[in-house]
């Protein structure tokens, strides 16, 4: 795996917003949110995207995901993981995206 931005969070080296960390994730506020609400959660091992993670992590980082949108935004939330340059993923390690705070619109991108 390259080194990204987001192994350099996980180690501290580069500060961050963390709302949320356990020995599998770490979750913090995006730097450039897309919704008044826009959380990204990370696995601490570094997969590449969702395809390469395994299950139990996959698990895992849903599960924080998903808890996180219903305690900040209880009107609703959309969860995203972008997977590949076609599929919007700008950083080569496994996030998801938790977003809300306002209504949100469909078809995305």
């Amino acid at each position: 795996m390259p080194e990204t931005i987001f192994s350099k969070i996980i180690r501290r080296e580069i500060a961050a917003d963390i709302v949320y960390e356990d020995e599998v994730c770490l979750a913090f506020n995006d730097v450039a949110p897309q919704a008044p609400v826009h959380i990204l959660v990370i696995p601490r091992e570094p997969f590449e995207d969702a395809t390469q993670a395994d299950a139990t992590t996959l698990g895992h980082v849903m599960e924080v995901a998903a808890r996180l949108g219903r305690e900040k935004c209880p009107g609703g939330f959309r969860l995203v993981a972008n997977t590949g340059a076609d599929g919007g993923q700008s950083v080569p390690h496994l996030h998801i995206h938790v977003l809300g705070g306002r209504a949100l619109g469909w078809p995305p991108g």
